[in-house]
């Protein structure tokens, strides 16, 4: 996922896609270069990502987290990115991959489902609301590109399943461009506050703890109907941790919650 600024780059958005524009493709079993591209990847996983992937393997988030995940701090990025981690073989192949294909494939990364695309986030100023752009970008080796099938952005997402998947993305990209900037000072992205804001984005499992079974709810007060609804339902639990670290970290108004 790129995010791209409006004014800085305006030759890049020349060769997105339009919301009509159509592509050809279709990846199947019959292709020479079947699961080629899950190989060798720096493939970013979002926080949605990681629930469907940690309920899929029937795992907790931390445990998801310890055992397929790098996270990564990179120079002048003031939030980790997070990735699959591959395996340790002479291919990298990922880690999900059996010789008959992907073994999660129902569960699979919004990256995964958007290929052969490539998602970019449009942001009017960096703490503007995220509209998704498309680019047709597949990899010289693939040869999907070339079957007769063809696609808008559109007809795409809703083949793949992945309109939910994009909406997720773009919502949590509204939080992660906000990490364009230092928030941290001297505390350092290392600090008290830079773990509690991954917890509450990818590790929601022991976040919901932190709600329930800490001080926080004689701190603050949540809604009746959201407190009730983020003891089971990992999305509002994600989006309720989306808002916690804007509240948190930079003291914007939370919707659903407010200091006792």
């Amino acid at each position: 996922m790129k995010y791209i600024d409006v004014e800085a780059h305006k030759d890049l958005l020349e060769k997105r896609l339009l919301e009509a524009e159509r592509f050809t493709f279709r990846c199947h079993e019959g292709l020479k270069c079947f699961t080629r591209c899950c190989r060798n990847l720096n493939l970013f996983l979002y926080p949605y990502d990681v629930v469907r992937l940690k309920n899929r393997l029937s795992i907790s988030s931390e445990q998801f987290l310890d055992a397929y995940v790098n996270i990564v701090q990179r120079e002048s990025n003031f939030f980790p990115d997070v990735l699959l981690r591959m395996a340790e073989n002479e291919e990298r192949t990922c880690l999900f991959l059996s010789e008959s294909g992907c073994t999660v494939y129902p569960d699979r990364p919004d990256t995964c489902r958007t290929f052969p695309l490539e998602q970019g986030i449009l942001f009017e100023g960096p703490a503007g609301r995220a509209t998704d752009v498309y680019f047709f970008k597949p990899p010289d080796f693939c040869l999907g590109q070339y079957e007769p099938e063809d696609w808008t952005t559109e007809s795409w997402a809703k083949d793949q399943e992945a309109v939910f998947y994009h909406k997720m993305t773009a919502t949590w990209s509204e939080v992660k461009a906000l990490f364009l900037s230092d928030p941290w000072g001297r505390e350092g992205p290392y600090g008290q506050k830079g773990k509690m804001a991954f917890m509450a984005t990818y590790n929601l499992d022991r976040f919901r703890d932190f709600v329930f079974h800490s001080t926080f709810l004689k701190r603050y007060k949540v809604k009746g109907d959201v407190l009730k609804k983020i003891k089971t339902d990992e999305v509002t639990l994600m989006k309720f941790g989306f808002g916690w670290v804007r509240f948190f970290v930079w003291g914007f108004k939370h919707p659903h919650l407010k200091p006792r």
